[in-house]
């Protein structure tokens, strides 16, 4: 991974850029010779200077043998290279310490065939992920190649992710980019925040509708940081309906964001042909925004 560096100690940047490392984290990938400063070997405490550029092999995920299991999914698509999969809320989507079964990666399994490797022993297949409570479609690739393409067209941003969310509050201005750099909340682990130093972050979002105090809004993803989305809307004041992470659900709300991944559009690394999905709100989306009426 590559990332643009700025002003500090090599190890507390590193950190800064990537929510997922910790600074001994870092330290650690530097010492065993993972981090390159400008092409450079370079130590933890090494000073890193505005628009240095850092280059560093992220550490494996967590090693768990995740094996098939037979859970009902929702494939809208299934050919040798890809499946696109319409995953419910409340479904993890890969193995981790404390979901050792049940996943998306489970159950992709469970479909049979080959899978791509590319992420790892536990994350056969998975690309890109959505969070636990959102629903809506997520891209799995069945080989190496087809994963090694579809990533480089969301790093080119030519794979498009289109959300739906209800948000709490009348959203004034109907087209806006939320650019916002994402990184570790400075006070709180389990959350991200926008930060003067995190990862450089854009959303689009659009007003579709307001009713009695709540706004849908679409919104298209430019980059793909932790809770994104969730992120940017609360630091506009409009946080997602039912985020209890990033906002205080009011009652009568589901017990999950209303954030759902409505729309998928690539470019098929084998045919290079545009393909696109689209996948309706799930019923509690639908029921709570119908129920504003």
């Amino acid at each position: 991974m590559t990332v643009a560096g700025t002003a500090g100690r090599l190890d507390r940047v590193l950190a800064q850029l990537d929510p997922d490392l910790s600074r001994s984290a870092a330290a650690r990938l530097a010492r065993e010779g993972l981090v390159r400063l400008n092409g450079r070997p370079v130590r933890p405490a090494d000073p890193v200077r505005e628009g240095d550029v850092i280059e560093y092999a992220p550490p494996a995920p967590v090693t768990l043998e995740p094996g098939p299991e037979e859970i009902p999914l929702r494939v809208l698509h299934d050919d040798p290279d890809l499946v696109v999969v319409d995953k419910p809320a409340g479904m993890v989507v890969h193995p981790s310490p404390g979901h050792r079964s049940g996943t998306l990666v489970h159950a992709l399994l469970g479909l049979g065939g080959p899978w791509s490797r590319v992420g790892g022993t536990a994350r056969p297949g998975i690309v890109h992920r959505l969070d636990r409570g959102t629903s809506g479609l997520i891209l799995a690739a069945r080989t190496d190649e087809a994963h090694r393409a579809l990533a480089a067209q969301l790093a080119s941003r030519t794979l498009s992710r289109t959300y739906l969310a209800v948000v709490r509050g009348g959203v004034g201005t109907l087209d806006q980019v939320v650019d916002g750099p994402i990184g570790r909340h400075p006070r709180d682990r389990l959350r991200m925040a926008v930060v003067e130093h995190g990862r450089p972050a854009r959303t689009r979002v659009r007003v579709l509708e307001r009713r009695n105090g709540y706004t849908l809004l679409r919104c298209d993803l430019e980059t793909g940081r932790t809770h994104q989305i969730r992120v940017h809307l609360a630091a506009l004041g409009h946080p997602v309906a039912g985020d209890a992470l990033y906002g205080r659900p009011r009652r009568g709300e589901p017990g999950r964001p209303l954030l759902h991944a409505h729309r998928l559009r690539f470019r098929h690394p084998r045919t290079g042909e545009e393909v696109v999905f689209e996948s309706p709100p799930p019923p509690d989306f639908t029921t709570f925004w119908e129920g504003l009426r």
